[in-house]
């Protein structure tokens, strides 16, 4: 069947249709440029929160390094102070012992006398003197020896040995020929030590040579 010509009317018609179709090319660059705008926005709103992110990670990372420091000063001063507090307790337990030892050095200097006398008078008894007297004296001597002793008092009795100004109290020099020049040829009085400190030096005579030098 053949179509029936189109008249003037009909053309109208159809390009009015043709121009209310929607162009796919148009709206296709619509699109693209929609999402080029949303992907721009995106990447800023990313910039964004990074450039926000990053002070903040920083002041965190400073924070912990401070603390991370405090506590190592922390701990540095806790040592300190712990040393310090047992070398505190040490002192003082050295002190108390030094104190313990030498408690008696002013009582053990009054009593020495005493021991000088009973010796002198031990030596200087006579052929006269009784036995018992005699044993009396030496017994009363030796009782006070062992209990000074018992306290950590020794005798200084240097005869015969090298002059030491540390322990002993030269009273006088004598030339001799036949003894060592600088040497302890008499004890005039014993000295004493209390657990080995000096209380009292040693007198004594000090030999030198016999030419004098």
């Amino acid at each position: 069947m053949a179509k029936d010509p189109q008249t003037p009317l009909d053309e109208e018609l159809e390009r009015a249709e043709q121009d209310a179709e929607p162009q796919p090319e148009t709206l296709e660059g619509q699109l693209d440029e929609a999402d080029a705008s949303e992907l721009a926005a995106a990447d800023e709103a990313a910039s964004d929160a990074e450039a926000m992110a990053d002070p903040e990670a920083d002041v965190l990372a400073a924070k912990v390094e401070e603390l991370e420091q405090a506590l190592t000063e922390a701990k540095d001063q806790a040592l300190r102070e712990a040393a310090e507090a047992q070398n505190v307790r040490r002192r003082a337990e050295h002190d108390i012992d030094k104190a313990r030892k030498f408690a008696l050095e002013k009582f053990v200097k009054e009593l020495l006398p005493v021991v000088d006398s009973l010796e002198k008078a031990l030596e200087s008894m006579g052929e006269d003197a009784s036995e018992v007297h005699r044993e009396g004296v030496s017994m009363t001597l030796k009782l006070q020896l062992d209990t000074l002793g018992k306290f950590g008092v020794e005798a200084v009795e240097p005869q015969g040995e090298p002059f030491d100004p540390q322990y002993h109290e030269a009273m006088a020099m004598v030339p001799k020929a036949d003894v060592e020049p600088n040497s302890v040829i008499e004890v005039m009085q014993k000295g004493y030590l209390l657990n080995g400190r000096l209380v009292r030096p040693a007198m004594v005579v000090v030999s030198q040579a016999a030419n004098g030098g």
